[in-house]
């Protein structure tokens, strides 16, 4: 859980953070809300998250949008999920525009309707020379799925001769997955899973392996800048070590 340690402007920032925006449904329901509406301000909490992102010095976040796994909730859920895109277009694309943020895909789109799709290339196309903060967007994601595609390619390339088996190491298997193309930033420094739930989800497995990590109970429509940037302060005064000890 997120402690009491404000965020400082003079410490660093992660260049990286990923985003697990749980907990819209049960804040719906909570307040004798559709389903839906919850998923409706959670977009609008992701407009905030990403701007007080941008203010802070992040270079990528990347946001838990639509799993592999969603295709299983009711249909009707399901096709108000696929109309957030239009939303984002409509709503909130101009202010992404204005804070020169760029929007890219982590996913897949297959069985995305073709609709969706349009408007999330119309998404990318729109801010592709933008030059600050990447929105990376994982929709149709999942990280089993994502290793499969990329163990595939990998394979495919050794038997085209293209690639040696004792040539493949992590870089080999990073370089096949949605991320690869955040370069530098492909991993994340932090993790945040809002609503209080303490899994991973089928996200970023790879990508996560030295991650910090918080969980807090915060659900996602009530994500503001104040609760961004006490995750942000919480992960400032982590001690990262990556399997080293201090000295």
């Amino acid at each position: 859980m997120v402690e009491e340690r404000k965020y400082d402007p003079s410490l660093p920032v992660p260049k990286h953070v990923a985003v697990i925006m749980d907990g819209n449904g049960r804040w719906a329901q909570e307040r004798g809300l559709k389903r839906t509406d919850g998923h409706s301000e959670g977009l609008k909490a992701l407009k905030r998250v990403v701007i007080a992102a941008h203010k802070m010095g992040i270079k990528v976040l990347t946001a838990y949008a639509f799993s592999t796994e969603n295709w299983k909730r009711p249909l009707s859920e399901v096709n108000y999920l696929m109309s957030l895109p239009k939303v984002l277009n409509d709503e909130i694309l101009p202010d992404l525009i204005e804070n020169n943020v760029q929007v890219r895909l982590s996913g897949s789109f297959d069985q995305v309707p073709m609709g969706t799709k349009k408007y999330i290339q119309n998404a990318m196309d729109q801010t592709k020379h933008n030059t600050g903060l990447i929105l990376n967007i994982a929709f149709n994601y999942g990280s089993r799925d994502e290793i499969t595609k990329g163990v595939r390619e990998i394979a495919q390339a050794v038997v085209d001769g293209e690639l040696r088996v004792k040539d493949i190491n992590e870089d080999t298997i990073s370089n096949h997955l949605y991320t690869a193309q955040l370069g530098e930033f492909a991993d994340p420094d932090l993790m945040i899973r809002s609503s209080g739930e303490v899994r991973l989800s089928n996200y970023l497995l790879w990508q996560l392996a030295y991650s910090e990590m918080i969980f807090t109970d915060t659900k996602w429509p009530d994500f503001d800048e104040a609760v961004m940037q006490a995750c942000i302060g919480e992960f400032q005064h982590r001690n990262r070590r990556f399997g080293k000890i201090d000295v």
